[in-house]
């Protein structure tokens, strides 16, 4: 569930993401292609993009994020598709730190929920900086659904003993900090598009002349969030995120006495949808090379689509969860301390951590968003400058 674009995925304005792809097309995996056949065939042959992607990155022992391929990397000879913001810098999760031990002050609790904790580098980073700070966790719970990852994640952990465990599925209660690092964007999507004249659902199908998947519209009753479609031009895709939304109406049934940290690229609403953004924001990453085109390399590739933050703040808030704050990745981590741990740093430890914070790296097109259980009492530190919740 843990994914981060090459940089300049895609500029703020709505540019396209970059045209594949350095690595030949290694096709399609038979077994999962057959499964996501059988998928189409119980669906009368079409089958909803969502669905299409959860196959694609979550069928068990097939999927990409189910199979046994590397993931996460600095460069591609390392056999990688992509790198995320703990493997680019341990001052990523030394300084989110920070705010993971306010909350926990905040809210009188010794533990952390990850979703989605990819190789286990920002779970080894928070609960070594905790520890350091004199704050150590009493559990540090993580909720994956790839039982690939975490067995590389319980290597990478293991020193830490039984502090670390693993859950399957959500725990009844949660109680602490819960985080997700590129985890909201790594939840299927539907596809809309728009003709001009009607609004359609994208989906796939399997194309028998050209023994390929291939997309097929739909005409449909879901529409983008926005109260006026008036400025969408003709010939848009884009997309809404039920799934990610459901997330969330789900972690404010469970978290009790707590706080949630979201880290990903997105937007606010008025961003995501604007008219120039035609193609929408869907991409995929293969050897640390982005490109468009999700029906080819299917288990091979990660597919993703940015985070629509305002759509996450509204079903947190109906819900009955608080918006503490939302701000920008490089503005969260300056406010968290991150400037004081350059200056400690080494000067390549120091080149790679710019790229959190540089507006056209990470810093920018990444968010985060704070999210609170009602009875939370809190003023972040992480969002003490810079605060765009009025944007949302």
């Amino acid at each position: 569930m843990h994914k981060t674009p090459s940089p300049g995925p895609a500029d703020a304005a709505g540019g396209e993401p970059h045209s594949l792809n350095g690595r030949p097309d290694t096709g399609v995996e038979p077994a999962l292609r057959t499964r996501i056949r059988e998928a189409m065939a119980a669906n009368a042959g079409w089958l909803p993009f969502d669905q299409f992607m959860a196959l694609a990155l979550y069928a068990p022992g097939l999927g990409y994020y189910s199979n046994s391929g590397r993931k996460f990397g600095l460069m591609p000879d390392s056999g990688s598709d992509f790198v995320t913001a703990p493997e680019l810098s341990p001052l990523f999760g030394q300084a989110l730190a920070q705010q993971v031990a306010q909350a926990l002050q905040a809210t009188g609790t010794q533990e952390v929920f990850e979703f989605g904790a990819g190789s286990g580098a920002l779970a080894e980073q928070v609960i070594s900086s905790l520890d350091a700070a004199g704050q150590p966790l009493a559990r540090y719970t993580i909720i994956d659904l790839s039982g690939e990852l975490r067995e590389r994640q319980a290597l990478r952990l293991a020193r830490f003993g039984e502090r670390v465990q693993w859950a399957h599925t959500w725990p009844a209660a949660m109680r602490g900090v819960v985080l997700g690092n590129e985890v909201l964007d790594a939840m299927p999507v539907n596809l809309l598009h728009f003709d001009g004249l009607q609004w359609l659902e994208r989906g796939v199908v399997w194309d028998e002349r050209t023994l390929a998947f291939a997309h097929a519209d739909r005409p449909t009753d879901l529409r983008p969030s926005l109260e006026d479609l008036s400025g969408f031009v003709p010939g848009t895709t884009t997309e809404i995120h039920p799934q990610a939304e459901a997330f969330i109406r789900s972690l404010a049934e469970h978290l009790q006495h707590g706080v949630a940290l979201f880290l990903d690229y997105g937007f606010p609403e008025a961003e995501y949808y604007h008219p120039q953004r035609i193609g929408g924001t869907l991409m995929c990453h293969q050897a640390h090379v982005a490109d468009a085109d999700p029906l080819v390399s299917v288990g091979h590739k990660d597919i993703t689509a940015h985070v629509n933050f305002t759509g996450i703040a509204l079903a947190a808030q109906d819900a009955g969860m608080q918006i503490l704050g939302y701000t920008s990745q490089a503005r969260f981590l300056m406010n968290c301390g991150l400037m004081p741990l350059l200056g400690a740093a080494s000067v390549q430890e120091r080149a790679m951590a710019q790229k959190l914070i540089t507006e056209h790296e990470m810093g920018e097109l990444f968010k985060v968003i704070a999210l609170a259980s009602s009875e939370v009492s809190l003023d972040p530190l992480g969002f003490v400058a810079g605060d765009r919740t009025h944007r949302l």
